[in-house]
This record gives structure tokens, C-alpha cells and sequence, in this order.
């Protein structure tokens, strides 16, 4: 096998959950470009058939199908139609994320539903798809986490802004996330099946505001923040058989942000 064709995703079949969200849209699209047949995972039941005509019309042609992260009998479905359809799983990129606090003074309700899907929805996923990866005695498993698992919330980028960054449940789940990653990899790894997890920085899009890109720049050694294909080449990396060694790492794609 050449260096190249390593990359190669040819004749892979890949899910992206939440892929058509903010990171998941790339993620996405770099698996389809890689040559990977790819399923996403949506909450939004009515809307399956409008997110593939989407993708369709950018150009990628994709899957979606229904799942409740924190319904185990939703996974255990969608897992059961990716393998009867194509006899085989090789990817599993856990990037949904349920969004359900706002700030340190929310509701103990609100924890523990951020918790049902962010931790142990995370859990059942990995290990529905983690078991038929095992089975087949290959696979590749990522974790989409944050730096907000590495490190503690600069109040200082948000000062004067209409936004904070305290938000209590993503840095417990995404700090959570980077050590679940090294359990998977040790359970999994005799039988081949690595896991490894990628720590996004901040993400730029049209509503961010001014301010908070000068500061937040000017914290990285690139002197910006993630655009709309930063991720695709970590993702490519660590799904193809040009990471085949590599398990039970967590990369940050922060520009820097978490080395300075």
C-alpha cells in the first residue's frame, strides 16, 4: 500500500452523529470525499429526507437516519439498518451534542439531561457499533471533544459580550470524553479497533462576533480561529489506515489555542 492510497476511505461505511451540524457538516463531507459510503444521525424525524437533498445539492451523497442519543433502542435500530444494508461498519465519529444548559445557575434537571445524552448516550453508541467493529476485527472510532475538556473557561474573551463561556455540563462531558476515549482504546484495541479523539478549538461563523475573533485570535499562534475545512484532515487521518498505531490519543485542532 502506497503513503497516498492509506488515506483512501474506498469501500468503508462511516456514520457521522449530528452531521449536519456546525462541525458535523465537514466532518461529513471530508468521509464522502475520502471515498467512505456515509450514514449521518439526526433527532429531527421529518427532516431526514430534506438534510440528504442537501448534502445531495453540495454534492455528496449521504444517509440520514433517525436516532435519540439518549434512546437506546433508537441507536440499537439505526445501528441494525447501516449493518443489514451494507454487511459491514467501519467508522463510527461520535460528534452529536445536546445542548441543554445555559449557565452555572440552571436547573439540576437540565444536568442530568445534558448527562443522559452527552455521557451515556456516548457510552451505548460506542458500544453498539464498538461490538460490531470488534466482531469484524477492524475499525476506527473518534470522539469529537473540545478544549473545553482540556482547559478551564477564559472569562476574559467574553467581557462586555452578549454570550459566556460557563457553561458547567460541556466541559464536565468533554473532559469526560478524552479519558472515555483511552478506556475505549484499551477495551477494544486487542481486536483492533482503535479510538481516539479530536479537541476542536473555537469555530468560526458569520454570527461571531468582532470582538470576541480579535481576542479569541490573538490566544492561538495562528492568529485565528477554525474555519469550515480545519477538521477534515484530522478526521481523514485518524478514520484511514494511515493511523492504523495510533489509539487512545486525544489531538487538539486548536490552531494552538491550548499550547500557548
Amino acid at each position: 500500500m502506497s503513503i497516498c492510497s492509506s488515506f483512501s476511505l474506498e469501500g468503508k461505511v462511516a456514520l457521522v452523529t449530528g452531521g449536519s451540524g456546525k462541525y458535523g457538516r465537514q466532518i461529513t463531507k471530508a468521509l464522502v470525499e475520502a471515498g467512505a459510503r456515509t450514514y449521518i444521525s439526526s433527532r429531527r424525524r421529518d427532516q431526514l429526507s430534506a438534510i440528504e437533498n442537501e448534502f445531495r445539492s453540495e454534492g455528496c451523497s449521504i444517509r440520514a437516519l433517525y436516532m435519540e442519543q439518549e434512546d437506546e433502542a433508537s441507536i440499537l435500530a439505526m445501528r441494525d439498518e447501516i449493518v443489514s444494508t451494507e454487511g459491514r461498519f467501519d467508522i463510527l465519529v461520535n460528534n452529536a451534542v445536546a445542548r441543554t444548559m445555559s449557565g452555572w445557575d440552571d436547573s439540576a434537571e437540565s444536568f442530568a439531561r445534558s448527562m443522559t445524552a452527552n455521557a451515556t448516550g456516548l457510552f451505548l453508541i460506542t458500544r453498539a457499533f464498538g461490538d460490531v467493529m470488534a466482531e469484524q476485527g477492524s475499525g476506527s472510532i473518534i470522539n469529537i471533544g473540545s478544549i473545553q475538556g482540556m482547559i478551564g473557561p477564559d472569562g476574559q474573551l467574553y467581557e462586555g459580550l452578549d454570550f459566556h463561556g460557563f457553561v458547567p455540563d460541556y466541559f464536565f462531558h468533554k473532559g469526560g470524553m478524552i479519558n472515555f476515549t483511552r478506556f475505549a482504546a484499551a477495551y477494544y484495541g486487542p481486536r483492533q479497533v482503535r479510538c481516539n479523539c479530536i479537541s476542536p478549538g473555537g469555530f468560526w461563523t458569520e454570527r461571531t462576533p468582532e470582538e470576541f475573533v480579535k481576542r479569541y485570535s490573538a490566544r492561538t499562534f495562528l492568529n485565528r480561529m477554525a474555519g469550515e475545512s480545519d477538521l477534515m484532515g484530522a478526521v481523514i487521518f485518524l478514520a484511514s489506515d494511515a493511523s492504523l498505531y495510533i489509539t487512545g490519543t486525544n489531538l487538539p485542532v486548536d490552531g494552538g489555542y491550548t499550547a500557548k
